[in-house]
């Protein structure tokens, strides 16, 4: 299956991505001769990682019976200082909400399973830099 999107110039250094139909502004700083209009390419593939194991960790949870009332994802990641510059690193951090009732070695196995056998976007990413991971109960 192929997978395709487009991204059309908007001047300066402003470009239009249009995702499933969905139009996203990416950008640069002033600094760089952009507007700031939006967000910068780079952080986009930290968003792609939380989103695709926060969708595979609530589908599996869901499928457990586990009740989540809050959830949360931050990808860490460290940058190089040489140009290309880009990501050396990964580390996703899952939180939830103390308080819920969750079997915490559910939890355990749904991030695993998302780790280890669905999310596409993280085993991209394996193959090219180290992606860890934690749990907290906030």
């Amino acid at each position: 299956m192929k997978a395709e999107v487009g991204c059309t110039w908007k001047g300066d250094m402003a470009f239009e991505g249009d995702i499933n139909g969905h139009k996203i502004v990416i950008d640069a700083t002033p600094e760089v001769g952009g507007k700031d209009l939006g967000p910068r390419p780079k952080p986009f593939m930290l968003l792609a990682l939380a989103g695709c194991t926060g969708m595979d960790v609530i589908s599996i949870l869901k499928k457990m019976e586990q009740e989540v009332s809050w959830f949360n994802i931050r990808v860490e990641a460290d940058q190089t200082e040489e140009h290309p510059k880009h990501y050396s690193n990964f580390n996703i951090i899952y939180e939830f909400k103390a308080s819920d009732d969750l079997n915490r070695s559910k939890v355990d196995k749904a991030i695993s399973l998302s780790q280890d056998r669905y999310c596409g976007v993280s085993e991209l990413l394996k193959k090219a830099v180290p992606v860890t991971h934690q749990v907290s109960y906030l």
